[in-house]
């Protein structure tokens, strides 16, 4: 089944400004932002008709929020889901009582184990509400959604951290915070 040409770019943003910019040839600042012009340059050297207007579509029709563009419409950058290092600037808050987890089915036997763990990624990706949560539980298998006791494990020193695409973030959920279905 082919992919809608729009829908192959933002996997191929998703992919330079998350994991790996040397696919389109680009260099991210420390901060996850790389220049608008070098990123079509390099997306057009890689075979993606870029251009401004495409980006701007992308940016403002991403139904996760994936991306941002600066207020100059200069830089643009992926907002989460990093598996490369990036100071997303994200500063700690007292996250509500409750957050959640998508997942898929087959994975609760090593979350039971081991907890929520960024893995590949920078964060563990907690969403605010069910409906977002069983959202990203879908992409992945049967969905299945994990209540994790934020406050809870706030209040024992961890940090989480508000993305600008209303995701919340932690390093690490351990079993003890996170209610089973």
């Amino acid at each position: 089944m082919d992919e809608k040409p729009i829908t192959r770019m933002s996997r191929f943003l998703s992919f330079v400004l998350r994991h790996n910019p040397d696919a389109a040839g680009v260099k991210l600042n420390p901060y996850g932002w790389v220049d608008v012009s070098s990123l079509i340059a390099g997306g057009r050297r890689a075979g993606f008709a870029l251009d401004p207007e495409i980006l701007r579509l992308i940016v403002d029709n991403d139904e996760k929020r994936r991306y941002a563009l600066s207020a100059d419409g200069m830089m643009i950058r992926a907002n989460y889901g990093h598996s490369i290092p990036v100071d997303l600037g994200v500063k700690p808050l007292v996250p509500p009582e409750h957050l959640f987890h998508g997942t898929a089915d087959r994975n609760l036997s090593a979350i039971k184990a081991g907890g929520l763990q960024s893995r590949k990624r920078q964060y563990v990706h907690l969403s605010k509400d069910i409906p977002t949560a069983t959202a990203v539980a879908r992409r992945h298998g049967t969905p299945v959604v994990l209540t994790v006791r934020a406050l809870d494990l706030h209040a024992r020193g961890c940090k989480f951290y508000h993305s600008e695409s209303d995701i919340w973030l932690t390093k690490y959920v351990p079993p003890g915070y996170i209610i089973f279905p």
